[in-house]
């Protein structure tokens, strides 16, 4: 019996001197448990603010040509996009596309085009985004994606001094010059079962400035175009005005391609980062001055 009480004593002791020798080791083991989760945790973290970096950063989008970013535009658009005197580009949309490109890391190109081949550059892939004026409808989002806001444009009418048209709703059965494939023209020639006045009370013109010499030489009634490129041409031309009614009030946006949605949300990133430092407002500004 002494010998059997003997052996579970010393059984005891034995167990005791484990538990004693095991509860030495946990703290050391639990730190490096918690060093190692600790370092898990940050890689994690940092893997995390690799995925949410900005496109740009990541490399997810591409180009048509590498280092450089291309831009569909018609460069009679003022103060839009015109030609400067030197023969270079310049205007709202060139200045904010050049800060983008160099948020993005790349080198603006500006190719200047037709209104009506803006879109269909971009849509198959010449071109990498779209300014021209561009306001953004369904129609034009089956064939592009478009990024954020950056610009409000209102539609306006110009007409001789002296014109019998003094208001909007004397356009019915005038005739309306426009440039082609833009809204002012969609809108104007649309049925007037749709709102608009008919496709033979509409002449399209390939660029403003046509438009508004055939209103100078009484080919035409009156123009509808955007407000502001409606100011540079009265300005530039004596017997015209502006209508004090707006015909409409649009918004601008870039276009890209459908299948580069990763380009439209750098250029939206990018976009951001310009709206809230007051770059997009200073350019604005710049070109369209407190009436």
């Amino acid at each position: 019996m002494k010998k059997v009480t003997a052996l579970m004593l010393a059984a005891l002791m034995a167990l005791s001197m484990a538990a004693c020798s095991g509860g030495s080791q946990a703290p050391e083991t639990t730190a490096a448990a918690e060093t190692q989760a600790a370092e898990t945790e940050a890689a994690a973290e940092t893997e995390a603010a690799a995925e949410d970096a900005a496109p740009e950063a990541a490399g997810e989008f591409t180009t048509v040509e590498e280092g450089k970013l291309y831009m569909a535009t018609n460069a009679s658009f003022p103060p839009y996009e015109m030609v400067a005197d030197d023969g270079s580009f310049t205007g709202i949309d060139v200045e904010i596309a050049t800060a983008i490109a160099e948020k993005l890391g790349l080198e603006l190109v500006v190719d200047d085009m037709d209104f009506g081949a803006v879109i269909t550059s971009v849509q198959t892939g010449k071109d990498d985004i779209a300014m021209a004026g561009l306001t953004v409808t369904d129609e034009r989002k089956q064939n592009i994606d478009f990024s954020d806001t950056y610009a409000t444009g209102i539609q306006v009418v110009i007409v001789k001094e002296g014109s019998e048209i003094a208001s909007i709703e004397d356009l019915e059965g005038a005739q309306i010059g426009c440039q082609e494939s833009t809204t002012g023209y969609l809108y104007c020639s649309a049925p007037p079962e749709d709102g608009g006045y008919g496709e033979e009370n509409v002449t399209a013109f390939p660029n403003g400035a046509n438009a508004v010499q055939a209103l100078l030489t009484d080919k035409i009634d009156c123009v509808v175009i955007d407000k502001e490129p409606a100011k540079a041409f009265v300005a530039e031309n004596e017997g015209l005005k502006i209508l004090d009614t707006e015909f409409t009030v649009e918004d601008y946006a870039i276009g890209t391609n459908k299948e580069n949605p990763a380009l439209r949300d750098a250029i939206n990133a990018a976009l951001k980062e310009l709206q809230a430092d007051g770059t997009v407002d200073e350019i604005l500004a710049k070109y369209i001055k407190a009436e």
